[in-house]
């Protein structure tokens, strides 16, 4: 079974940025320090994915348990851009676009014509499949819906969560017996050591790093287990360290709350209601109505539920350009559930249902399977199955735009313990990292950005930005752009928290 558009929109990341960068990349005689590496062509992408035609890629071996460093091995597929201009090259740029367990062999290309010449010119770009996702050794728990949008436990439309702990005791027995006990030491943690591995299979001293997202967590653990390797960091749409996994989900009710006004201000502008909260009211009624009684979609076997309405509002909020796209889903999911599509709706419900073409040699279910190798692997969630009802019950009333869903029941419950503590984070380190975070992310919620502040001390720089969506730089604000780019340029953070108001339509 393939990833349909909805699993896809739940991957939106700086992978959607279209277009090649002009410039030649530098010849591999240029860099001597990677000629350990053997680069060549790229594994296959998916049929259909703009690759940029420059981009080579190599491979680099790592233990599959650190504590046992001779036992298996896996591979970590990385891919370069190099800088172009030898004589301005600064160092390596490693770029992570989250996820969790997102691929990311495309990012270099995809970020390059985002950046300016200056940075252009003084790293390589590099990018990597973390370990277990995609290329780099893929694992499966072959799951029958592949989408990580299945994942997201919605309670039934009467609150109850008996289906919930069903699914997520079984999805958890699926990837046990499928992907067994290695699937443990797929962690973020052990991931960050592979980027010292790959630090030191490209020849450097030291790496920048840009994460975002679940990157950003990437990030930190990074530096905090390799402070003397890391250079220039920065961290967009951030965890808070402190809240890993159950913790962040928890947020995303507040999140969502702040966040959805924006996309319900659009919906009033296209007619969609008289004010922002006649449109959240009508959405909410809509959401509850589908719980209820999905509607069957035209010419599939498929229908619409609430849950997949929430998750594709989720998934289009993430970017101010989609907003527009998000109301036009809603009016198509609320003429579908009066038996009433039109044909301009129906465009909108055959690109929501429309098959994404899968990697070559990559589990359909190769990102659900590592967002829970993660997740759950990475720190321990309560155990306790009869607390979570009560939970959800609060988080229900309290957040009704995600109906209870961050508090419910994940397959985390019924996982084996981790194979370590979490990093802990603290503010000991050279003050090298630049934080990007904006006002209103549903995803990654202002308050989790503040508390990574907070975690690293004077170790960073915020830059809080008044907008909404999960991505900062290249979204408008040239305060957040300058400072990147000024930082990345020449290393020189903030003096003290930017407070960035000065959003313009991107």
């Amino acid at each position: 079974m393939r990833k349909t558009r909805l699993a896809a929109a739940f991957a939106v990341t700086t992978l959607a940025v279209s277009g090649v960068a002009a410039c030649d990349s530098a010849d591999d005689e240029d860099h001597p320090a990677a000629a350990a590496l053997a680069w060549g062509p790229c594994p296959a992408a998916a049929p259909g994915t703009a690759r940029d035609p420059r981009l080579t890629c190599a491979k680099v071996k790592v233990p599959l348990d650190y504590g046992r460093p001779d036992g298996t091995a896996i591979e970590v597929v990385v891919s370069r851009l190099g800088a172009t201009d030898p004589a301005k090259r600064h160092g390596v740029l490693l770029l992570n676009p989250g996820g969790p367990a997102l691929p990311g062999l495309d990012t270099p290309g995809a970020m390059a014509p985002t950046l300016p010449k200056s940075v252009l010119d003084g790293y390589d770009l590099i990018g990597f499949d973390p370990r277990g996702v995609g290329t780099s050794t893929p694992q499966t728990c072959g799951l029958e819906n592949p989408s990580v949008a299945a994942l997201f436990p919605y309670p039934a439309a009467d609150g109850s969560i008996d289906a919930n702990v069903e699914a997520a005791r079984a999805t958890a027995g699926k990837c046990a017996a499928k992907a067994g006990e290695n699937l443990r030491y797929f962690t973020t943690a052990n991931t960050a050591r592979d980027l010292d591995h790959v630090r030191e299979a490209l020849g450097e001293a030291k790496i920048s790093y840009w994460g975002q997202s679940y990157g950003t967590y990437l990030g930190t653990v990074y530096g905090t287990l390799f402070p003397d390797h890391t250079d220039r960091m920065i961290l967009e749409g951030n965890v808070d360290p402190a809240h890993v996994w159950a913790g962040e989900a928890r947020s995303w009710g507040k999140g969502m709350a702040e966040r959805f006004p924006d996309a319900a201000a659009v919906a009033v502008s296209l007619g969609l209601g008289k004010t922002p909260e006649d449109v959240t009211r009508t959405y909410l009624a809509l959401a509850d109505r589908l719980d209820r009684t999905p509607a069957p979609v035209p010419g599939t076997n498929q229908t619409l539920s609430g849950a997949m309405l929430r998750g594709l509002t989720y998934a289009l909020l993430i970017h101010n350009n989609t907003l527009p796209v998000l109301a036009q889903v809603w009016k198509a999911a609320a003429d579908l559930a009066d038996g009433q599509l039109t044909e301009a709706d129906g465009k909108v419900v055959q690109q929501v249902f429309a098959d994404t073409p899968a990697t070559p040699g990559v589990p359909a279910d190769n990102q659900a399977a590592m967002f829970l190798a993660l997740t759950c692997g990475d720190a321990e969630w309560s155990h306790d199955v009869g607390s979570y009802a009560g939970a959800t019950a609060a988080d229900r009333k309290t957040w009704p735009l995600t109906a209870g869903m961050p508090a419910n029941i994940w397959p985390c419950a019924f996982w084996p313990r981790p194979v370590e503590k979490p990093v802990t984070v603290t503010d000991r380190g050279a003050r090298n990292t630049l934080i990007l975070q904006n006002r209103r992310d549903h995803a990654t919620p202002w308050e989790s950005g503040v508390g990574l502040r907070r975690a690293l001390g004077n170790r960073a720089a915020l830059a809080g930005v008044d907008n909404g969506g999960h991505y900062v730089y290249h979204e408008g604000s040239a305060c957040a752009d300058n400072a990147t780019v000024t930082f990345l340029d020449s290393g020189r953070l903030p003096e003290k928290d930017l407070d960035c108001t000065d959003v313009t339509a991107h």
